[in-house]
């Protein structure tokens, strides 16, 4: 079965979890984390996104956290990119660290944000690192102990985590322990990790089809949310799936695109796909690059290799792109 598209509404909760390939270790001392954690409070500032609940395990992350407008793609890209090579160099290996494709749950937030912060924080307690809640209260790998202000992480938002507390600070404290403490017998929570839900047959065109015959899908696992939640997310999704769809259907390609903006910027395709770098080149080449992910949705690896260029140069065009728009 083919796997599905992510769901990367801007604005939106998301639960993500990141594994090391094959179960393996991808934090091997203090420092790892110490720089994974520097490099992800970097990245979620400059995507200007909200951050409720984070943990490190040493063969995974979860992160909880309200994307910016360039969503969550831009930042995990940066984020998980950057840590493998640092660990690679650092740790003196080769290969992939983590597993294909990290996991992303869109979550109802009015439902569910104190549900996941708990269940996220008890990671450690569910694998027995720590026993209690006092040493869960000194564990320094996960955004607890800075909602009991007990360490700061400007990138994190304490303050509404808090807010569903109480108003006074000291309260609300004692309020969210006491809280944490009743969910310490919880066992795993297939719902909070997957959504427990049913996952969507094939890509969007399959979905789409059976609506056409009047099926109707209840559920996505990509959501954890009630069905009038996942109703609106799928219907925001799907309207920028449609018009993608009807404009390949139409036969619309990346050849249409690169043919328009040569012809208004002057620039030889010829010159465009040897790679050069003149400024009228490399806009033209930010230009192309735009249109082909938001008019066909395509990946950074498919608009490479229209552009002649490699898939890590074509996802830095792009981020520059969004952060200039302000998207």
């Amino acid at each position: 079965m083919p796997r599905q598209a992510r769901l990367d509404v801007p604005g939106a909760l998301h639960h993500i979890m990141v594994r090391g390939i094959n179960k393996s270790a991808i934090f091997q001392d203090d420092q790892d984390k110490t720089r994974f954690l520097g490099r992800l409070g970097a990245n979620v500032t400059e995507g200007k996104c909200v951050v409720y609940a984070w943990v490190l395990m040493d063969n995974h992350v979860h992160l909880l956290f309200k994307s910016g407008k360039q969503g969550i793609s831009t930042v995990m890209r940066k984020l998980l990119t950057w840590y493998a090579q640092y660990y690679n160099r650092r740790h003196k290996r080769t290969g992939h660290l983590f597993e294909n494709r990290y996991k992303s749950i869109l979550c109802d937030e009015e439902h569910y944000l104190l549900a996941l912060v708990r269940y996220i924080h008890l990671n450690v307690i569910r694998a027995m690192i720590v026993q209690t809640m006092e040493q869960l209260d000194h564990y320094p790998w996960s955004g607890h102990r800075a909602i009991i202000g007990k360490a700061k992480h400007p990138w994190m938002d304490v303050d509404t985590v808090l807010s569903q507390f109480g108003r006074a600070k000291k309260k609300a404290i004692a309020q969210y322990r006491r809280f944490v403490r009743e969910g310490m017998g919880e066992g795993r929570n297939p719902e909070l990790t997957g959504g427990g839900l049913i996952r969507s047959q094939g890509g969007w065109s399959q979905v789409l089809a059976m609506r056409r015959k009047d099926h109707k899908e209840e559920s996505d696992e990509r959501i954890l949310g009630g069905g009038d939640f996942v109703h609106a997310i799928i219907k925001e999704a799907e309207e920028k799936q449609l018009r993608q769809l009807k404009l390949r259907r139409g036969g619309r390609t990346i050849a249409d695109i690169l043919r328009e903006e040569c012809q208004k910027s002057k620039v030889s395709p010829e010159e465009l796909k040897r790679g050069g770098r003149r400024p009228r080149v490399s806009e033209a080449r930010a230009v192309i690059a735009r249109r082909s992910r938001e008019e066909l949705g395509l990946s950074g690896a498919e608009i490479a290799r229209h552009l002649g260029v490699n898939t890590s140069s074509i996802n830095r065009t792009l981020a520059r792109s969004d952060a200039s728009s302000g998207k």
